[in-house]
């Protein structure tokens, strides 16, 4: 069996593009070995931690942190069972308090969807005179 992948093969088997692997390689969060003709090489391991970074955009974690949890892996191996529970853990907070914040965000909306008036009386979104400018940018009341 063979231990390396070419990048066509390696996009084949994860079901990610190849601009995708050398995007995230772009990003520090994957990386290849080059042959003397310059092509890229991967482990077969790191299959699955592109199956690992995708699972977690698809959760809504952003590039920049998953390069830093997965900073102390090895470059040519995908996490063991223990270190993903670590890392999901991490990420759990995070994604508990972004379900908290869109379920707040969908229950604020509830008045508005449908009606278009943006009632004046009970809308989170006015702010007349821009009173709230002192307060920050953007829309201070859903924060």
């Amino acid at each position: 069996m063979k231990t390396e992948l070419t990048v066509g093969e390696m996009a084949r088997r994860s079901g990610v593009a190849i601009s995708t692997l050398h995007f995230y390689e772009k990003k520090g969060v994957l990386k290849s070995r080059r042959t003397a003709g310059n092509q890229r090489r991967y482990p077969r391991g790191l299959l699955r931690l592109v199956a690992i970074i995708r699972i977690a955009q698809r959760a809504g974690i952003s590039l920049a942190e998953i390069k830093e949890t997965l900073s102390s892996l090895p470059e040519d191996r995908a996490p063991t069972a223990q270190e993903w529970r670590v890392f999901s853990a991490s990420w759990k907070d995070q994604l508990e308090q972004r379900i908290r914040a869109l379920s707040q965000l969908r229950d604020d909306l509830q008045g508005c969807i449908g009606c278009g008036c943006l009632s004046m009386e009970a809308c989170p979104l006015r702010n007349p005179e821009d009173v709230l400018g002192k307060d920050g940018v953007g829309p201070v009341l859903l924060d």
